[in-house]
């Protein structure tokens, strides 16, 4: 099977529409497009990748999907879509005709209120996800994993995945609580996990590969090797390593496994959870 990097984005950048990638990020305060990563894909073995939105708009999933038509390598999208409208069901119809759009995502990291995933309308959203097929991924910051847990309970037939191991707190060392929750998250087996964006949580110009053991050894015993799946987070990644230093950590860490479970991690689950 393929060699699939289940999380990375592009953007032509625009300082009002990505706003978050502040200034200590001026190293991707530029764009990001498909000649920037192929050759890095190729380079590295990746046959594929997913592509992940950036923005909130439609225009967003609009642009993602016109460069996954003229680039075979990009296999999968994920967009984004208002999943609180009245009509959800007409926008996702119409979504439902673009073979390579996979599923959805809200940037729920950077949403106040405590209980958005838990809102009705957005509980409307996603079970309306679930009637075409489209998988949700689930971005929060680790202290939003209470909240995760209580939202996938509602939902037991919709593919979920938690982007970025649910972002623990790498940097300070923390992850008790973390722990805990991931535990309970994923007791839910329709829930799959990336294994990305480790490395810019935890301190960009001083780690080491040994930093993320941990967060590795709790997964894998949370969610096994059937639901893991590597994702790069390029272009972010870079803010702290090329793009060959993440994807070793994730390579060194599984170097032991049975090659049955390297394949299944770098690339046979995205390709099972995305529909490849």
């Amino acid at each position: 099977m393929a060699r699939i990097d289940s999380h990375q984005h592009f953007w032509q950048y625009n300082p009002q529409k990505h706003g978050w990638i502040t200034d200590d990020m001026k190293v991707i305060q530029r764009d990001f497009l498909p000649s920037d990563l192929q050759p890095i894909l190729q380079k590295n073995n990746i046959d594929g990748c997913i592509s992940v939105q950036a923005d909130q708009t439609e225009t967003e999933t609009e642009f993602l999907l016109e460069l996954s038509d003229n680039h075979d390598f990009i296999k999968g999208i994920v967009g984004w879509v208002d999943l609180q409208v009245a009509n959800i069901d007409e926008r996702l119809v119409y979504y439902n005709q673009f073979k390579k759009l996979k599923g959805f995502r809200h940037i729920v990291q950077s949403e106040t209120d405590s209980e958005f995933m838990l809102r009705p309308k957005f509980k409307n959203g996603i079970i309306a996800l679930s009637l075409y097929d489209f998988t949700y991924d689930i971005l929060i910051y680790h202290y939003q994993l209470e909240q995760a847990i209580q939202f996938v309970a509602l939902f037991p037939n919709q593919k979920f995945v938690l982007d970025h191991l649910g972002k623990p707190d790498i940097k300070s060392g923390e992850y008790a609580l973390w722990q805990t929750n991931i535990k309970k998250l994923a007791l839910h087996q329709n829930v799959f996990c990336k294994i990305s964006s480790m490395i810019t949580e935890g301190e960009w110009d001083d780690w080491k590969p040994s930093d993320f053991t941990v967060y590795l050894d709790i997964i894998v015993k949370a969610f096994g090797t059937d639901r893991l799946m590597y994702g790069s987070d390029f272009p972010v990644c870079t803010l702290a390593a090329t793009y060959e230093a993440q994807l070793n950590i994730t390579t060194m860490y599984f170097s032991t496994f049975t090659n049955l479970e390297k394949k299944k991690i770098m690339g046979d689950n995205a390709s099972k959870f995305y529909g490849i």
